[in-house]
């Protein structure tokens, strides 16, 4: 932004404007009527939390997404949440802590300081959804089927889902013993597909894990890629082989519920917050460039907080579904009505109201006609009652 230009936004940093934000106002009342019904209870953590709270137990990718400041009050170090789900994991720990199985949903905006996932922008209307309390691969299937709810409700269709497995790559790591950073550059060379440069990373970990880790690369396709995971890691360790009878009992399950679902399998895809340990999944449509939700599993985030607990969920933008909604922007008819206080005009105005009719009353020497105001229709009392007449015959 320049000094001469103070009514830009800052690159990345948008806002929705009529008619859209009603359009995203109504979507965003349908899908959480949706999540109600699905036994989800609403949410609404603050914007704003102390440091240490906001980014225990998640990865260096939130870290440098997460806009820092100090607190007037405490002195302490605050953040701008850049993902809500820690927020919700904090929640599901201290103020609404219980053994059984709870489910929780939220909207409500993040802020990031860089453009990331989200279709580039840097303050996504994040909504999304958690199930706590359940390690089994049903809740996985659970909150994939709800994901695919939300969608459909929001008018997106031709969907696909890819599944992959964070616990794959951990347990072939874990078996070489790597360290944290190390795990990460191979991670990051398995995200850019780069075999060359995965090979020369790998050169002395040993045939064996380079071999498994390499493998990931060619290991995408259909449901079939799960029996072909299986053949090529035979030899890995057994937690490999735990994590690829999930992925099979997964897309059983998911058989069963959507039958009707493309499922992608790719387990090299591996994006998403770092804190995933188990099945992750992304969701994506013709109609975008990119996925458009995200979600998988994140056992033990609560156990900096003192509780750990299993928890599977996803979260998407508002904006973004909004954007591929085939709801088009309804225009209710609006009316324009003089200005004054007499009764009678003031009952005709709360009663075309009440009828679902949107009614502009004028002010006193205001500039601009019902044309104007985007009205078509004014109240008129020629007859002696307060009757419609069509702007064009006005």
């Amino acid at each position: 932004m320049t000094r001469g230009n103070p009514w830009l936004l800052p690159e990345g940093v948008d806002e929705v404007l009529p008619p859209d934000a009603w359009r995203l106002e109504r979507l965003r009342r349908r899908l959480l009527d949706i999540f109600e019904r699905s036994g989800y209870q609403l949410v609404i953590p603050p914007l704003v939390e102390y440091l240490d709270s906001l980014l225990s137990g998640i990865g260096e990718d939130l870290d440098l997404q997460t806009f820092r400041l100090t607190d007037q009050v405490s002195g302490r170090a605050m953040g701008v949440r850049a993902d809500i789900t820690p927020q919700v994991a904090r929640i599901d720990a201290h103020r609404l802590a219980t053994e059984a199985p709870q489910r929780l949903c939220y909207i409500g905006p993040v802020v990031h300081t860089r453009p990331d996932k989200f279709a580039g922008s840097r303050n996504p209307l994040q909504l999304g959804a958690e199930l706590y309390g359940h390690r089994g691969i049903e809740s996985d299937a659970e909150i994939i089927t709800l994901l695919l709810d939300i969608l459909r409700a929001a008018g997106v269709d031709n969907i696909t889902i890819e599944l992959g497995h964070m616990g794959l790559f951990h347990a072939i790591c874990e078996s070489a013993a790597f360290s944290a950073e190390f795990e990460s550059k191979v991670l990051d060379m398995l995200l850019m597909k780069d075999k060359t440069g995965l090979q020369s990373l790998l050169a002395d970990t040993g045939a064996d894990v380079s071999n498994h880790l390499l493998a990931l690369l060619t290991l995408n396709g259909d449901a079939s890629t799960v029996s072909a995971a299986r053949d090529q890691l035979a030899d890995a360790p057994d937690s490999v082989r735990t994590a690829l009878g999930e992925m099979t009992a997964l897309v059983e399950l998911l058989g069963a519920r959507a039958p009707d679902l493309d499922i992608h399998i790719d387990f090299a895809e591996l994006r998403g917050y770092r804190y995933h340990t188990g099945i992750i999944f992304a969701a994506y449509t013709p109609a975008a460039g990119r996925a458009i939700a995200w979600g998988g599993r994140y056992d033990n985030i609560g156990e900096t907080f003192g509780r750990a607990r299993s928890a599977t969920g996803f979260s998407t933008d508002l904006k973004v579904l909004t954007a591929l909604s085939d709801d088009a922007a309804v225009e209710l008819n609006r009316i324009f009505a003089p200005s004054g206080t007499s009764p009678d005009l003031l009952a005709a105005i709360r009663d075309y109201r009440a009828a679902g009719y949107v009614v502009v009353q004028a002010l006193p020497g205001q500039q601009g006609d019902a044309a104007a105001l985007g009205c078509t229709q004014f109240l008129s009392d020629e007859s002696g009652t307060w009757q419609l007449e069509d702007v064009s015959k006005g």
